[in-house]
């Protein structure tokens, strides 16, 4: 079973590839565009115009285009970014981390306090907290993250002077190791928590959603008759049969952590791969962009392969048949 899991999988990232590699062809305009001006581009000689598309990799038919691109995955040579002038794969690797400092934290404080939130106004259903959660949580989903990220800085960074405007760590670094890492720490606190309230709403509602549907089941009637406390009701009957569709939406999350906030990080001027891959729009770097929409997609295919192989350990309904197995 699990074979033919990765069966599908590799397919589903041949076809992200082919399609990775297609796009940026099919886009208008002259690559050389990317190099030079129309003016110095009109004055390029045949030899000099046949040498850039071999340096970009667009000398040959499509077809050995496409089989030198798979080569290319295949040895980790993605290519030289046109902006950068260096590997793609040195380039992505620069920023990556900073993604994933900034990313995985909030995406963490977003699902715990979604989940936790969403199971207690679930329990609550139609009382005044609930309303109030409910509400809010709408309002956070409701506001786009860049306009969350302003207003931070405005009050915060601008008004109080408490944490810096802009960037991942300061233009002269402190010292110290442990004074270089407070220093990352405190350049992260304003970008994680617009990333988290950006995204705390959709695991509030998902969890809300299914905890109403899986305490309106018979076995937490049965339960709270029993006189089952309050706290061991909600987590351990109503929240662990409700997280699976919690728990696939976080794995999905996970998927496109490589992605980054290209918004967010915009606003902050954060070095992240979302700063990078607008960057490569503006600079119409698309040997540098197919690279980050590779990894990306790799991103999504191994998160789906995670969570395919956890289902059997989050999904209490499996760990029944598999006691019932064993008892028969």
């Amino acid at each position: 079973m699990f074979v033919k899991k990765l069966l599908q999988y590799a397919i589903v990232l041949f076809v992200a590839v082919t399609i990775n590699f297609i796009l940026p062809r099919l886009a208008p305009g002259d690559p050389l565009l990317s190099f030079y001006d129309e003016g110095t581009l009109r004055e390029l000689s045949d030899a000099e115009r046949q040498h850039v598309l071999a340096t970009m990799g667009l000398d040959g038919t499509l077809f050995h285009q496409y089989i030198d691109y798979l080569k290319g995955i295949a040895t980790f040579n993605l290519g030289e970014s046109i902006q950068y002038s260096r590997p793609v794969i040195d380039v992505i690797l620069d920023y990556l981390p900073w993604t994933i400092v900034l990313v995985l934290p909030a995406m963490l404080l977003s699902a715990v306090i979604g989940i936790l939130i969403g199971a207690y106004s679930a329990w609550n259903r139609g009382k005044k907290r609930d309303t109030a959660m409910l509400t809010t949580m709408l309002t956070f989903q409701a506001v786009p993250g860049f306009w969350i990220g302003m207003v931070l800085i405005a009050l915060f960074a601008v008004n109080l002077g408490w944490f810096p405007t802009f960037g991942a760590k300061a233009l002269v670094a402190p010292p110290s190791v442990f004074g270089q890492l407070k220093d990352i720490a405190w350049h992260l606190v304003l970008p994680i928590t617009t990333l988290c309230i950006a995204t705390v709403g959709s695991n509030y509602l998902l969890t809300r959603s299914s905890m109403l549907e899986s305490l309106g089941q018979d076995y937490i009637i049965l339960a709270e008759a029993k006189g089952v406390r309050k706290v061991r009701l909600i987590l351990n009957h109503g929240l662990r049969n409700a997280f699976l569709p919690v728990y696939t939406h976080i794995m999905m999350g996970l998927g496109t952590l490589i992605g980054g906030a290209v918004v967010i990080e915009s606003v902050f001027s954060y070095p992240g791969i979302g700063s990078l891959l607008y960057g490569a729009v503006n600079a119409r770097d698309f040997i540098l962009l197919q690279g980050i929409f590779l990894f990306i997609t790799m991103g999504i295919i191994i998160a789906n392969i995670m969570a395919d192989i956890t289902y059997p350990f989050i999904d209490p309904r499996t760990k029944k048949l598999v006691k019932k197995e064993e008892g028969f």
